[in-house]
């Protein structure tokens, strides 16, 4: 079953604009969308609490697909947004984001899914901002270039000292750099990156835990 899902809350993309978004990305893919799922929510809830999600996500089985506008579709917090891929592979259920054409599986290497994590992080700072201090905006860096090589080194284990040897720039402006794009934070949720040989292996298990298996359910028809 391929799912085009929308969800329509404060601050996020008009309904309209992700069915244009999500009907374009089929239509250029070749999809054929068989079900759209629409979210309302007159404000913000922690995915927690997200009952129609939750009945959504409960309702999926693995091979099914999910189409959405953008990551932010699904959440407008990157540690939410780590939660909810991470249920969804951990249930063999892919996702499509339209906005980036990026399909994530249990195959997807991380590097593809950080900078869209990154963006829905940056977004959130930039909120908080506006509601609590004088609106900014992210700065340029020259190490966003390197961004995808730095996640993938930290994700292996190597020390901020180690990279910065690697690539030959200073240790002090490195961390400030992973600090202030929240690398680290991303790398340390719930995402789990598989090999092949892992995904084959790990299908069933509960390593990945769904934000809602750990609270009391009720069967929904």
């Amino acid at each position: 079953m391929i799912y085009a899902y929308m969800r329509q809350a404060p601050q996020s993309q008009l309904l309209s604009e992700q069915q244009k978004s999500i009907l374009s990305f089929a239509l250029t893919q070749m999809i054929q969308i068989d079900k759209e799922v629409i979210e309302y929510s007159a404000k913000h809830r922690p995915v927690e609490e997200r009952e129609e999600f939750e009945s959504f996500v409960q309702s999926l089985k693995e091979n099914d697909r999910i189409i959405v506008a953008t990551l932010s579709s699904l959440s407008n917090l990157a540690d939410e947004g780590v939660k909810i891929i991470t249920c969804f592979l951990s249930r063999g259920v892919d996702l499509f984001v339209a906005s980036s054409e990026v399909y994530i599986n249990r195959l997807t290497p991380i590097g593809e899914i950080l900078p869209m994590l990154n963006d829905l992080r940056e977004a959130q700072k930039a909120r908080s901002r506006h509601i609590g201090r004088p609106k900014g905006s992210k700065s340029y860096s020259k190490f966003d270039a390197s961004y995808t090589q730095i996640a993938d080194m930290l994700k292996s284990g190597q020390s901020v000292s180690a990279i910065a040897r690697a690539l030959q720039i200073s240790r002090t402006s490195l961390k400030d750099y992973i600090d202030s794009r929240g690398i680290k934070e991303i790398l340390n949720g719930s995402f789990v990156s598989m090999d092949k040989a892992q995904a084959s292996k790990q299908t069933h298990d509960k390593l990945i835990i769904c934000p809602f298996e750990n609270t009391n359910h009720i069967t929904r028809g």
